[in-house]
């Protein structure tokens, strides 16, 4: 296992973690902002798949997943409209 493989993983845990509050709590980024990161990480996903780094591969399509899934929740939340 290269040591690269372990560094990328761990950092995207980190973000993951970082993610959190954000997930859970009421307060989301911008429906734009978190598809966009979200998609970016997928193909992060895919290249580190193709260079058999399997941790990175792993953390970084779960940290990918976090980022969609605030879009989705900024997405279907009922705020009121802003002035």
């Amino acid at each position: 296992m290269a040591w690269q493989d372990i560094v990328l993983s761990v950092g995207a845990w980190v973000f993951v973690i970082a993610l959190l509050p954000s997930i859970f709590g009421k307060d989301k980024p911008p429906v734009s902002t978190s598809f966009l990161t979200g998609g970016i990480l997928l193909v992060f996903a895919c290249v580190y798949f193709t260079l058999h780094l399997w941790l990175s591969m792993s953390s970084t399509g779960v940290l990918a997943l976090a980022w969609l899934w605030l879009g989705v929740q900024k997405m279907t939340s009922k705020s009121p409209p802003r002035d």
